[in-house]
């Protein structure tokens, strides 16, 4: 099942989607929902991010080129980061570069999005908890980070997570391709087998961690092929199952501050 966020008369909406139709809903996404008898025809709307997250959980460097290169030994500690729910726009919105930096780099990746809270999970036990999946660009301003390896602020500006076009929830991650093509030229393309830390591994690390939430998105790594990218470049991310995430880097009017 396919759910959308979506901008119609002014107001903002939930449904399902079905073809070109969209059936809208009311109620909790996670826990009880209805159909309101209302339908739209997607020519007719702009698709939102499908949700507006309670936390957004980022893994840094999750995948090698070929599965030759995956590790016999996984690290003991991996590299998480969070972004902030003021960082989400949806399909077809701008992402904006700081003002002063010339370059940022687009990050294609699987979202998976939490629909149960979960404490101390055990890997074989996650599913449980996913409520479904959609696409990511995990955008980033590589000037901003920290000479001692923080990434918290090159991750955080307004427009660097793009979320979309759907929430799919009848997906098997395991077996699914992530790719980008920048200004129509493939940059990326993998297979989720190539993420270093598989996706079960890693939800059930981060719920001995701290308890995850209905709404919180999970980041689970971008393929190899990111670059950088300027002003007037288009950026489509893409998971076949789900659908593409399209969006156009902007420049931004005013100068970011380093310090």
């Amino acid at each position: 099942m396919k759910f959308a966020r979506f901008a119609a008369g002014g107001k903002t909406h939930m449904g399902v989607v079905a073809d070109d139709l969209i059936r809208e809903i009311t109620g909790d996404l996670f826990t009880n929902w209805e159909y309101t008898g209302n339908t739209f025809h997607i020519k007719e709307i702009a698709l939102l991010a499908p949700l507006i997250p309670n936390e957004i959980i980022g893994i840094g460097a999750n995948y090698v080129a070929k599965r030759e290169q995956l590790p016999n030994k996984l690290p003991e500690i991996p590299v998480f980061f969070f972004k902030p729910s003021s960082s989400v726009i949806g399909p077809e919105e701008e992402i904006v570069i700081p003002a002063g930096v010339d370059k940022v780099k687009f990050e294609s990746e699987l979202a998976v999005i939490i629909g149960k809270e979960a404490k101390n999970v055990p890997e074989s036990d996650v599913w449980q908890y996913v409520f479904g999946y959609t696409v990511a660009n995990d955008v980033t301003a590589p000037q901003f980070f920290h000479p001692d390896g923080h990434w918290t602020i090159g991750k955080s500006f307004d427009t660097f997570t793009p979320l979309g076009p759907v929430i799919e929830t009848e997906l098997d991650p395991s077996s699914v391709y992530v790719k980008a093509r920048l200004n129509g030229v493939e940059k990326q393309n993998s297979p989720t087998e190539l993420m270093i830390i598989p996706i079960g591994k890693m939800i059930s690390y981060l719920t001995n961690v701290m308890t995850l939430k209905p709404g919180d998105v999970i980041l689970t790594g971008s393929p190899v092929g990111a670059e950088l990218v300027g002003a007037g470049d288009v950026i489509e991310c893409e998971i076949a199952e789900i659908g593409t995430l399209r969006n156009t880097f902007v420049a931004a009017k005013e100068r970011a501050k380093t310090c």
